[in-house]
């Protein structure tokens, strides 16, 4: 694997990605089955903000679940969720909201166990407002990032990019009922940063498949398949580097920040955008890639010409080989003819020589006569 990023680094490397394009739908459609099965299963551990209740962080080394469990009991509150945390700390959140009950088992957590770092309530129907609110932004945002790329490059290249951010979050989600991470207000932060980032890499790939299109589709020498594949050899390594940088500095926030340091509530914004980042890398070259591939080979103009390639005999199957120096040709819009100059004015051909002239074809000037 590492040698094959190398090469591909150098371009040295050729990667027929159709020929993937199969297997990434069945790893994405596994994927995807596991998320939904364990969303429908076991749901979502959602935050107080969303779900409403009281929650509690109580500072006793000395206590165990079970002491609290049967204090709160006492008090009607034998569903509440008890966990510890960075070892002496318990996390208690029940559903009560009466604002009394809340305040009497805080006294008795304080003076029984130990005190009460941490007392937050959210009412259900505050926590129903910002559920409304936070679907409402994901909605908002498909449809404004729908007519942007509908307008900016054609509606093909829309749902190509939609469906690969639906298939980022639908995963990711996944992740957090697998795991069960409670889902907070800066997980959705998370959430939408993970589309923006997505997103930026789907729009890289089609805006550099658009740019082949207009230079070598008017050749009829390519396929559409053919040109997505080149687009992606010029631009996977670019996708690759741009999550390595982005992953690492997430990577230490989670490490060093919620698991060495004990910042906790940076667990649920980091882990986002870490599933986030490697999750909408690969969608952007297989998923995005292939949908709009076979949405555009639908088109007449496609299909003429992959009926006349194949007609001429060459193609043997979806795509042909991609040679190297195609693969790793400089990005550049207009290519140039072999004896022209590189910059803007062409270099002008030299005069003929005149028979009986000098080598250069030029007769001399003659000189002044100096007056005495």
């Amino acid at each position: 694997m590492i040698a094959v990023l190398r090469g591909l680094y150098a371009g040295e490397t050729v990667i027929d990605f159709p020929r993937w394009w199969r297997v990434a739908a069945l790893a994405s459609g596994i994927a995807l089955l596991l998320s939904l099965g364990s969303f429908g299963l076991r749901g979502l551990e959602l935050g107080i903000d969303f779900a409403g209740g009281t929650s509690y962080e109580v500072a006793a080394p000395d206590a165990s679940v079970s002491d609290a469990r049967s204090l709160l009991s006492r008090f009607g509150a034998d569903g509440a969720r008890i966990q510890v945390v960075d070892g002496d700390m318990i996390r208690i959140r029940s559903d009560i909201d009466d604002p009394a009950r809340a305040a009497e088992i805080r006294d008795a957590l304080s003076t029984e166990l130990g005190p009460v770092e941490t007392f937050e309530q959210v009412g259900p129907t505050w926590g129903d407002e910002v559920t409304d609110k936070a679907v409402r932004a994901l909605v908002v945002f498909f449809l404004v990032v729908a007519l942007y790329i509908s307008a900016r490059l054609e509606w093909k290249m829309a749902a190509g990019a939609l469906a690969a951010v639906a298939h980022d979050i639908v995963v990711s989600v996944g992740v957090y009922s697998l795991l069960g991470v409670e889902v907070t207000p800066a997980t959705v932060i998370a959430f939408l940063t993970i589309m923006g980032y997505s997103l930026y890499d789907t729009i890289v790939v089609y805006d550099k498949v658009r740019e082949m299109t207009g230079r070598l589709g008017a050749t009829e020498r390519y396929t559409y398949t053919e040109l997505m594949n080149l687009a992606l050899n010029r631009v996977a390594m670019r996708s690759i580097n741009t999550s390595v940088t982005s992953a690492l500095p997430v990577l230490s926030l989670l490490m060093v920040g919620s698991v060495a340091l004990g910042a906790t509530a940076l667990r649920e914004f980091a882990l986002a955008l870490l599933v986030g980042i490697i999750v909408g890398s690969y969608s952007s070259l297989f998923l995005a890639a292939a949908m709009v591939a076979r949405l555009k080979e639908g088109e007449q103009r496609w299909v003429q010409i992959r009926s006349k390639l194949a007609g001429r005999g060459l193609l043997d199957g979806p795509t042909r080989t991609i040679r190297r120096d195609e693969a790793s040709a400089p990005d550049s819009r207009s290519s140039e003819s072999p004896g022209r100059s590189k910059g803007p004015a062409r270099r002008r051909p030299a005069p003929a020589a005149r028979p009986g002239g000098s080598g250069s074809g030029t007769p001399p000037r003659p000189r002044k006569k100096r007056r005495n």
